[in-house]
């Protein structure tokens, strides 16, 4: 047996209809298995709270080992956890293929699966917020007032949410647009834009932006970016988006309704996926449910199976015909003031295991100073936004906002709009000056090329 193992990672499918993923019995012999094998190795220690709390829990028990631990105090090591896949992609040694077998995400996973089986629910705010096709198509049409009683310092509503809700009244909230990027590129396309440049390198390319929910109902301007992007490289660019991904409910041990969306996203863009057209994603969460999560629990789905195989990245994309076919001319250097950018790599991102595509994007920009940030921001969906949660959040990010504030950026870009909003504002807590600006790659990119 060899001690550690330099092998690529390799995840087994979640076996999540059978009765022994969800008996309890085999549930703890499992976490201790695991959890003994942390607490002799103890690499993960800065990651994240969990390993902290673990291996806390263990010290300090009567025989200073796992034997004298009562599983009912794992609970916490379990809340700590956002589903961020660093542990099994970066640091340890013990996952699939060696004989350990340690995958802790997906044993984070699996515990909230039996929790939520047994209880029948989760916390009633956290699955509200979940519905993000709900909340997106509801509140578009009153996207001024949704903002307004949203924005951070509002005292007159962000106590009372804080109150009623539990969303902490520090918390920076995605803002929602008027119109959704679908609608936009629908205008756009009748307008005659976002059509292939006929002298563009990649011609002949042909791709479909999966508009994902923030993008979508959110942050429009970032598929806009994408479009132009590419339509301006020569590639034929259309827009779809038939659901979430259901990341939001992954991070609840939600497997069903996660499979659910699988299962319907992944029929509605599969004749796409025939037609030789690649799926792009534009937010990093996206991108991982489609080419790893999706492939995992619903692993005998041929749809899954074929939209996988055809996701890329929208920088890992721009990269590859960068890298194929070449760039169109026209590529300038950033505006000053502009050209200091601190690219954070997200979790979902990194845990793509393509490498750090964004940063490569952006290094193709003439003059363009670019930092990279790969710590966690901290933020994970709801666990950013929540009263109970947000002090961890904030505690897990800091070290990457002080790497960002070193580098006294102009803008801070990240795959994970959730993740460069909240470094922004811890940045801003750290420096109390003008706070940089919070984009994605291809925002920043598109402006290079004065497409924005």
């Amino acid at each position: 047996m060899r001690e550690g193992s330099i092998d690529a990672p390799t995840r087994h499918p979640l076996d999540w209809h059978s009765e022994e993923f969800y008996d309890r019995a085999a549930l703890d012999d499992e976490l201790r298995r695991q959890f003994d094998i942390c607490h002799g190795c103890r690499r993960c220690f800065n990651l994240c709270d969990s390993f902290p709390r673990l291996f806390d829990l263990i010290d300090d028990s009567e025989s200073g080992e796992l034997d004298t631990v009562d599983s009912k105090d794992f609970s916490p090591i379990i809340d700590a956890c956002t589903m961020c896949d660093m542990c099994f992609m970066t640091k340890c040694p013990y996952v699939p293929p060696h004989e350990f077998n340690l995958d802790f995400p997906h044993l984070m996973l699996r515990y909230r699966a039996v929790e939520l089986k047994e209880t029948g629910k989760v916390p009633f705010v956290q699955n509200q917020l979940a519905q993000m096709d709900r909340n997106g198509t509801a509140l578009a049409p009153v996207a001024p007032l949704a903002n307004w009683g949203s924005k951070k310092g509002n005292a007159l509503t962000r106590p009372a949410l804080e109150a009623v809700a539990g969303i902490d009244r520090q918390a920076e909230l995605p803002k929602f647009a008027g119109k959704t990027f679908v609608k936009r590129a629908a205008e756009a396309v009748s307008r005659g834009e976002y059509t292939a440049n006929p002298n563009g390198p990649a011609k002949g390319r042909e791709a479909v932006l999966f508009a994902t929910c923030a993008v979508n109902y959110n942050n429009p301007q970032v598929g806009e970016a994408a479009a132009k992007v590419l339509a301006h490289l020569g590639v034929d660019v259309t827009t779809e988006y038939p659901g979430c991904c259901g990341m939001p409910f992954l991070e609840q041990g939600n497997l069903a309704k996660v499979a659910e969306q699988a299962e319907k996203v992944a029929a509605a863009l599969r004749p796409l996926v025939i037609a030789g057209k690649d799926i792009i994603a534009l937010t990093a969460s996206c991108g991982l449910m489609f080419k790893f999560e999706w492939p995992l629990i619903v692993p005998d789905n041929e749809d899954v199976k074929a939209l996988s195989a055809a996701t890329r990245d929208i920088s890992e994309y721009v990269v590859s015909i960068a890298n194929k076919e070449g760039l169109t001319d026209g590529l300038a250097a950033l505006d000053s003031g502009t050209e200091n950018i601190a690219m954070h790599l997200a979790c979902h991102a990194r845990a793509q295991n393509v490498g750090p595509k964004s940063a490569e994007l952006l290094r193709l920009i003439p003059e363009a100073k670019v930092s990279v940030v790969e710590r966690c921001s901290g933020h994970g969906g709801t666990f950013g936004v929540m009263k109970e949660t947000r002090p961890l959040a904030v505690k897990v990010g800091k070290p990457a906002a002080r790497t960002v504030a070193k580098s006294e950026p102009d803008t801070v870009c990240s795959d994970c709009p959730l993740a460069a909003k909240h470094l922004v504002q811890l940045v801003e807590d750290i420096n109390e000056n003008t706070p940089p600006e919070a984009k994605h790659p291809i925002e920043v990119f598109a402006r290079a090329y004065q497409l924005v």
